[in-house]
């Protein structure tokens, strides 16, 4: 009979419990020294137990497992405030790429002496494609998106953050560009870095050099001492330049000669300096149109644009607009101490017919406009601003149009062959279909959502 009153926890039986759970977990000392590693560790990493154990965790997967994350590359961490909670890309042993859930805390004795790192991972990449598959994310490393053109972004950011090539992000104001620049940065090998944005249009032409790459003292009058420049202050972590376009030809030579020798030298030195950047940058111009006009070399259109990112407009991603009016809602009701109204059926209809030339920066706008002007629980027409109001034509809402005109299923509600009747008599344009129905826009992308064969037909307009 076995002893009752032994621990039933050996060493032994904790290397046991250790591989049965379904997450991978990483154990080292203070030194980086690996001291635990268990089977599903390796099954997500390639790496075996015996190539591990034992060995510093930067020199057996020939870099920091954690990339820019890794807690250990400026000296021993501060985990006084917890665990560390963050999104990792990594590269198995065989190659392939594999997006992880990661969690770091501290091993901290019971007379408060730190003795090491213990990190559990849990591999999400199956489950993260099969959701793009599906379009079933609704949200990507802070962006909003439901759309398949969003699902599409989503699937970019993800793939793009695993290597150091330049990412260029294109799309007109407001569509969001330097948030795609922070999602690449923060899931990166880079995301432990600074991010560091630059608004290349906004720096006066005569010191956007000093700027961006800063000068040494006396190097102009007024440089009363060396300062660095934004390329410094982005070491080990991502350097936004945003409307880069702007860039005057002069700077553009320097910004060139830094892609291709990852140095330079500061406005009025001679020493080269050398730092660890990833350059992501952004224009609402169309930098071909700027190379052929003469304004903007071609050269660094070629550096800059190695991996294209193209942010669709707001018009061209309509269904996303009720995600997007809720994600704002939500915002305005946590920065709020009094409650928020709720957006109201018609008003919602209203702004999935508006054009929306400021895209989703004006969106948001719109909803904090309407949450103050509202005097009760919900969001009414009148209550938007008025250049949404003013822009719609009224004469083709709903209620304007005869009711024999329109398809209405026998039960006065939508039903799959009424949606698919109005589709088809609309060309597919939604818009026209949900007034031949005699709904608002906002009932029928509704519908369309929870109903996959009448999503899947109108797909085929």
């Amino acid at each position: 009979m076995p002893d009752l009153m032994q621990p039933i926890i050996d060493l032994d039986n904790l290397n046991l419990v250790l591989d049965n759970l379904k997450l991978g977990i990483i154990a080292h000392t203070p030194g980086r020294i690996i001291t635990v590693f268990n089977k599903e560790a390796e099954r997500i990493t390639g790496y075996s137990k015996k190539e591990v154990i034992g060995k510093d965790c930067h020199i057996v997967f020939e870099s920091p497992f954690c990339g820019g994350k890794c807690s250990f590359c400026d000296g021993i961490p501060d985990f006084s405030s917890g665990s560390k909670e963050y999104p990792l890309n990594i590269v198995t042993k065989e190659g392939s790429a594999r997006q992880l859930e990661m969690t770091v805390a501290g091993i901290i004795s019971h007379d408060n002496i730190f003795k090491g790192v213990l990190a559990s991972f849990r591999d999400v990449t199956e489950t993260f494609n099969l959701s793009l598959k599906a379009e079933n994310i609704s949200s990507f490393a802070g962006i909003i998106g439901k759309d398949k053109i969003m699902q599409d972004i989503f699937r970019q950011i993800r793939d793009v953050a695993l290597y150091n090539y330049p990412v260029h992000v294109s799309g007109d104001t407001g569509t969001g560009k330097e948030r795609v620049a922070y999602a690449i940065h923060d899931i990166s090998a880079y995301g432990n870095g600074a991010f560091v944005p630059v608004n290349c249009g906004a720096i006066p032409e005569g010191i956007v050099e000093s700027e961006l790459f800063g000068h040494v003292k006396g190097a102009f009058s007024g440089a009363i001492k060396e300062r660095k420049g934004r390329f410094e202050l982005a070491h080990k972590g991502t350097l936004f330049l945003d409307e880069v376009a702007d860039l005057p030809l002069k700077t553009q030579v320097k910004l060139l000669r830094f892609l291709q020798e990852g140095s330079f030298e500061k406005v009025g030195g001679e020493k080269k300096v050398s730092v660890d950047v990833r350059i992501i940058s952004a224009a609402n111009k169309n930098l071909k149109e700027e190379v052929t006009e003469g304004r903007f070399r071609e050269d660094l259109f070629y550096r800059l644009n190695v991996i294209p990112i193209q942010l669709p407009p707001l018009r061209l991603r309509k269904n996303d607009i009720p995600l997007l009016a809720a994600h704002f809602l939500k915002e305005a009701e946590q920065e709020s101490p009094n409650s928020v109204p709720q957006l109201a059926d018609d008003a919602l209809d209203i702004m999935l017919d508006y054009h929306w030339p400021g895209n989703v920066r004006e969106l948001k706008n719109a909803i904090q406009f309407s949450v103050v002007r509202s005097r009760g629980s919900r969001i009414l027409p009148s209550d938007l601003p008025m250049e949404i109001i003013q822009d719609i034509d009224l004469s083709l809402r709903v209620s304007d149009r005869p009711r024999a005109q329109q398809i209405i299923s026998p039960k006065g509600k939508l039903d799959i062959e009424s949606v698919k009747a109005a589709i088809k008599k609309t060309g597919g344009n939604k818009s026209k279909a949900a007034r031949v129905l005699g709904v608002g826009r906002a009932t029928l992308y509704r519908f369309l959502a929870q109903n996959e064969e009448t999503k899947n037909y109108v797909d085929q307009f």
